[in-house]
């Protein structure tokens, strides 16, 4: 059984590093966070998912973990951490962290005392192979940089050693399987890891990389799912108000891993991609041949890719847990590199009306523009996408007070978007994210869990219109009005652009989006 507080979860998530410095050394921290903490309780959201806060050399944004007991330094102590849960508690927020359980930093103590030459209780924890000469292929790998006569499996970077959860059908004599006794204890450990921050006061995990766990896995990822089971089984007796968002994307495999929900993200080409973003980028974050997407006015895209991917994973796994729409995230452009700020509110429309609970990255509900960084700390294209948040037009735009470097810069547009201004505009962008919290807290047949079944989604049309529970949501993205025939009597309790209901019949004018409710 998930936690309760899913049914009305939704979430905001928050790179710490860019969100509010409070100490003006340049990097956001969790008295930051802190802070801000009533001003993300006014968007709606009542749930936070943070980026790692971990111990960390930070070769890759803090997800090269060097010790999973330690907050890092940058953001304060393990005493302010827990401060965060308590203040985030009294305003009715829940808070989520971010595991990284395939890989350590490789400056983690674990795998110093697994580089040795002498046998101890961690030679096991990493995957080495038996010798320097013999690889791990087809699995990357690193050699020649231990006393250890062995190469080592690495899971993302070359900092990144992976953690050994075993091999789904071993092969050679440095293999184990999933249930081989060093497997069993790095689960065990990161079980524990788990358990230490539940207790103190972190209300669950966004998983990072969730599938990537068992080595050379079975079609159907078989081995990391019953790994799953194995650590998320005993956690959700022990913790039932806890609850876990795997990076995964593929909620058949997810949810009966364990976890209560899984993200749908944007991988080339899948169904998210179709809808927001279906365009080309270069390595380093710049966007080549815009406006293909569905929200994109004139694109004159359907539906029609978006529901193959989407509708399957759905139908199986409604009973099983929640398929999560984001705004975009850490790792993505943000959406304004692709869609015009009047596109983005249809798209957030529609976010914000579909099943699951919805993710919004911060700075979204400001449309904060994608932009060309230099890479910090193993950001690369995504770097852009993590850049400060905006709070007001004073000194680097209300994010920190510092006279030095900031983490990465600040927009220099005396333009650019801030919380400040958007605040005093009932037509900004901030308000209307707000405004559609409300609609869908207000509603419960908008609810995480509530029932969506497709109206209308002819191929080549623009009008995409779905039920969700009574209500009826229709959209019409493109250009010229579209007609979309009604099976009763509804009223508008919520629109944008020209809609017109009559005679059976809802006109939707360019841009058009309406959500409504039955006339009993």
């Amino acid at each position: 059984m998930a936690a309760s507080w899913l049914k009305h979860a939704v979430f905001y998530e928050i790179y710490p590093q860019t969100f509010y410095d409070t100490n003006a050394d340049g990097i956001g921290d969790l008295q930051g966070i802190i802070e801000k903490l009533p001003y993300v309780k006014s968007l709606g959201c009542n749930a936070i998912w943070m980026n790692p806060c971990f111990d960390s050399p930070f070769k890759d944004g803090g997800y090269d973990v060097r010790n999973y007991y330690k907050v890092a330094e940058r953001y304060g102590t393990n005493d302010d951490l827990v401060r965060l849960f308590d203040e985030a508690h009294k305003l009715g927020l829940k808070i989520l962290l971010d595991l990284v359980p395939g890989h350590t930093s490789e400056e983690h103590e674990w795998f110093q005392a697994s580089k040795q030459i002498e046998k101890n209780e961690y030679s096991s924890r990493y995957i080495w192979t038996k010798s320097v000469f013999e690889g791990a292929q087809p699995l990357p790998f690193i050699a020649g940089e231990a006393e250890r006569n062995g190469c080592y499996v690495l899971n993302y970077f070359k900092c990144q050693p992976a953690l050994n959860y075993g091999f789904y059908q071993p092969t050679e004599s440095w293999q184990e399987g999933v249930d081989g006794p060093n497997a069993v204890k790095t689960r065990q450990a990161m079980a524990d890891v788990i358990r230490f921050w539940l207790e103190k006061g972190a209300d669950g995990f966004r998983v990072d990389m969730a599938d990537s766990l068992v080595k050379l896995d079975g079609p159907n990822k078989e081995g990391t799912v019953h790994v799953w089971q194995e650590i998320l089984g005993p956690i959700h007796e022990e913790y039932p108000e806890a609850a876990f968002v795997s990076e995964w994307n593929n909620p058949s495999q997810a949810l009966r891993a364990g976890f209560d929900m899984d993200f749908f993200l944007e991988w080339r080409g899948n169904g998210y991609s179709t809808m927001m973003r279906d365009f080309d980028e270069t390595p380093d974050g710049e966007v080549i041949s815009p406006n293909g997407g569905y929200f994109a006015k004139h694109s004159g895209s359907d539906v029609s890719r978006f529901l193959a991917d989407y509708m399957p994973k759905y139908e199986d796994t409604k009973d099983l847990g929640l398929y999560c729409l984001i705004t975009c995230n850490h790792d993505m452009l943000r959406p304004t590199a692709g869609l015009s700020e009047d596109e983005l509110r249809l798209a957030y429309a529609w976010i914000y009306t579909m099943p699951g609970a919805p993710f919004l990255y911060f700075g979204d509900e400001l449309a904060l523009r994608q932009r060309l960084l230099k890479t910090k700390e193993g950001s690369y294209r995504r770097t852009g996408a993590r850049a400060p948040m905006q709070w007001n037009a004073g000194k680097n735009k209300g994010f920190s007070d510092t006279d030095g470097e900031l983490y990465l810069p600040v927009d220099d547009d005396p333009n650019a978007h801030t919380v400040e201004a958007q605040e005093k505009d009932p037509g900004s962008m901030l308000n209307f994210v707000r405004s559609l919290i409300a609609l869908r807290q207000a509603n419960p047949d908008l609810g995480n869990y509530s029932p969506f079944e497709v109206y209308s989604a002819e191929e080549g049309s623009r009008v995409f219109a779905y039920k969700r529970g009574e209500l009826l949501v229709a959209m019409n993205p493109g250009v010229e009005a579209e007609e979309l025939m009604l099976d009763g009597a509804y009223e508008s309790i919520f629109a944008l652009g020209v809609n017109v209901v009559r005679d059976g019949k809802l006109t939707l004018g360019a841009q058009g989006f309406v959500v409504l409710r039955p006339i009993a």
